[in-house]
């Protein structure tokens, strides 16, 4: 229906040229956005296979196109990304102060992240360790974990040269410092460049309306919205929790026309929170800051921090973080 079917085609809003000149996105345009079923790969897709990706909090990053990747060569970054860890540990790098860690790494492909068949296959990166003092046969710990992705991100990898891999997201759960040796080896190895990818309020309130447009269960928590409000001696955030059933009854309202949104639908769903809000409590929320968003589908930060929490709309949030990604870069 029109509803499962808002977040799950959010990829195909608006592009335009890579690296050319400003365009559209989600969120700019009063115009409105067309909203397609499922991708045909993804019906079949296990859940299972990416059930290790929900629940964890992921920061996002966006990537440029890696130049002469081959996925038929993963076991070798594997082993060159091992020893390029191993030098920077040398260093003390690598590893908090005063432990010793054997660190082992992996490369897999995830290929049921993807939304097209035109999609490259998310690539996983993990690191696990075991302390040298424990036994050979003793489980290892996985101590970070990092993934490319591209979803729905067709028109970029159509208009970059032949040698490029597009996997525009990428999206880390660790510690920092892992995080920067792996993408200092991604960024010598592949000419790419990391940038942190923020999320705005104005893309923040697309999801916030987006994600309340799809089905859950009755048992799902409630949608809250957070707000920061700006010019205080000392931080203060407004908590605003509204009941799952209660919100998407009105973005039933809200929405005109099945499978459609636009940008007014989505500021009148936003302006009717508002409204209920000052009924109440006499704040006017739209003087402060949106800065999160969560949903039983997924929670998003301002600082560019997800949780995925419905594996059956995991593609469906990643469309929009690649289309987010991919404007970064462009």
């Amino acid at each position: 229906d029109g509803a499962a079917r808002t977040l799950l085609s959010i990829g195909r809003l608006s592009r335009g040229p890579p690296f050319g000149r400003a365009h559209g996105r989600f969120g700019l345009s009063p115009s409105g956005r067309l909203l397609l079923p499922a991708p045909r790969s993804q019906e079949n897709a296990d859940p299972q296979r990416t059930a290790f990706l929900l629940r964890k909090q992921w920061t996002l990053y966006s990537v440029s196109p890696l130049y002469k990747f081959s996925n038929a060569r993963l076991r070798d970054y594997a082993r060159l990304l091992s020893a390029f860890i191993a030098a920077e540990k040398q260093k003390g790098l690598a590893v908090e102060v005063g432990v010793e860690l054997d660190i082992k790494v992996a490369v897999s492909s995830l290929p049921d992240l993807k939304g097209s068949d035109q999609d490259q296959a998310a690539i996983l990166v993990q690191l696990s360790s075991r302390s040298p003092a424990s036994p050979k046969n003793s489980e290892e710990k996985l101590v970070w974990s990092g993934w490319f992705c591209c979803v729905s991100g067709d028109e970029l990898s159509e208009n970059v040269p032949e040698d490029f891999t597009c996997l525009p997201l990428f999206l880390a759960n660790g510690a920092e410092s892992y995080t920067s040796i792996v993408g200092s080896w991604f960024q010598k190895t592949f000419d790419c460049s990391f940038c942190r990818l923020a999320i705005s309020p104005l893309n923040l309130s697309w999801m916030a309306a987006m994600w309340t447009g799809c089905k859950v269960d009755k048992t799902a928590s409630a949608m809250e919205l957070v707000f920061s409000v700006p010019c205080l001696p000392q931080p203060l955030d407004i908590s605003y929790a509204i009941h799952p059933e209660d919100a998407k009854a009105l973005w039933d309202t809200v929405q005109k026309t099945p499978g459609e949104i636009t940008q007014e639908e989505v500021d009148v769903f936003m302006d009717c929170l508002y409204s209920h809000f000052h009924r109440h409590f006499k704040i006017h929320l739209s003087a402060t800051k949106l800065v999160k968003v969560s949903t039983p589908i997924a929670s998003a930060h301002c600082d560019g921090i997800i949780k995925f929490l419905q594996s059956q709309y995991l593609t469906g949030v990643l469309m929009l973080l690649t289309e987010l990604a991919i404007s970064q870069i462009q």
